[in-house]
């Protein structure tokens, strides 16, 4: 069986962020994972050729890249294409699986991936194609290729897949019909004497965890308060000095506003989520600095804090999200302020 492999700049060795805006190139040999991949894969399946592309240049021009890599991988006339794996990384993530999901529609062939479950690019194709469930960084490889190496050859062999927690990948949200020795009523009863007698059970329908965030008390004297400014807007410097990227956002960025009374022209969004002409026309409608200031004029509020911080928040994964946050939070806990306005597009 014939295979495409694809990879971002970085796994495909060609170099880190300051590549990420490579054009896709197609490469005949086992580059990277790929060369354990291949191992895994057996020799009745074969790794034919490797394309790489940028995780910027992919997703700061989805079509483009999506019909330049399609062109490649029909000449190579594969019978699959495998993706990744991803772990945690946003950008390389959602062009895994736009791909995926492009290739099992244009070619009608299978693909596999792998990723984090907090990817956003599992959002994106998670019912196109099957995810191996990985850890959230590429520490967890050894792990990672086996898992999607047992997918690729069970879908390659016609060979039906156990359920997700089985063959270790992430749900696709579909429901199958299975023949049970006890009708359901009896195996809610079950469940429940397990559950009053302390016995171990497992749930035949799982819901989802939801973070608690304890409310923070009200500002006592709007007066003397000092407040922020944050924003997952995209608003930055011209010139985007810290390349805060425009999805699937990997940094945040700190900007000093305390000699300013509104951002004006020398600011505007990076963020690729929305459409950027009325935030760049005035991009104190995103980060409302200009209004802070004269309600600190005016005494209405004490300070606005001499910083506002700034990144993007479309395809940008859970856990950078919080991780982002905790890191604002102390921030803003160390210089003691009393409140922050945190705005989006």
């Amino acid at each position: 069986m014939r295979i495409v492999y694809y990879l971002n700049q970085f796994f495909g060795q060609v170099g880190g962020e300051d590549k990420a805006g490579m054009e896709p190139m197609l490469s005949e040999s086992l580059i990277g994972p790929g060369i354990k991949l291949q191992d895994l894969l057996g020799a009745d399946n074969q790794i034919v050729g490797t394309i790489i592309c940028g995780d910027n240049y992919f997703n700061e021009n989805t079509e483009v890249a999506l019909n330049r890599i399609l062109t490649m991988i029909k000449d190579l006339n594969p019978d699959m294409l495998i993706a990744g794996p991803a772990f945690n990384a946003g950008r390389y993530g959602v062009a895994c699986g736009e791909l995926c999901k492009a290739v099992g529609k244009e070619l009608n062939i299978p693909t596999v991936s792998g990723m984090y479950v907090e990817n956003p690019g599992a959002e994106v194709c998670k019912g196109d194609t099957f995810i191996a469930l990985t850890g959230n960084s590429a520490a967890t490889m050894r792990d990672a290729l086996p898992k999607m190496a047992n997918l690729a050859k069970k879908l390659l062999s016609n060979t039906p897949l156990e359920l997700p927690e089985i063959d270790n990948y992430i749900p696709q949200g579909r429901r199958k019909t299975v023949i049970m020795e006890k009708r359901g009523s009896e195996r809610a009863v079950d469940m429940l004497l397990d559950r009053l007698n302390n016995r171990e059970f497992k749930t035949e329908l799982p819901m989802p965890v939801f973070d608690q965030v304890e409310i923070a008390q009200p500002i006592a004297n709007m007066a003397t308060a000092r407040i922020a400014l944050i924003t997952t807007g995209g608003i930055v410097p011209n010139g985007n000095p810290d390349k805060i990227q425009s999805a699937s956002a990997q940094k945040w960025g700190k900007y000093d506003v305390k000699a300013l009374d509104k951002l004006g022209s020398d600011y505007y969004t990076i963020h690729g989520g929305y459409d950027p002409v009325y935030a760049n026309e005035s991009p104190d409608r995103i980060v409302p600095l200009d209004l802070l200031k004269e309600y600190a004029k005016e005494g209405l509020i004490g300070d606005v804090y001499e910083y506002f911080y700034t990144t993007t928040g479309t395809g940008t994964s859970v856990g950078n999200a919080i991780k982002f946050g905790q890191e604002i939070g102390q921030e803003l806990k160390n210089a003691q302020i009393d409140g922050a306005i945190l705005t989006s597009t």
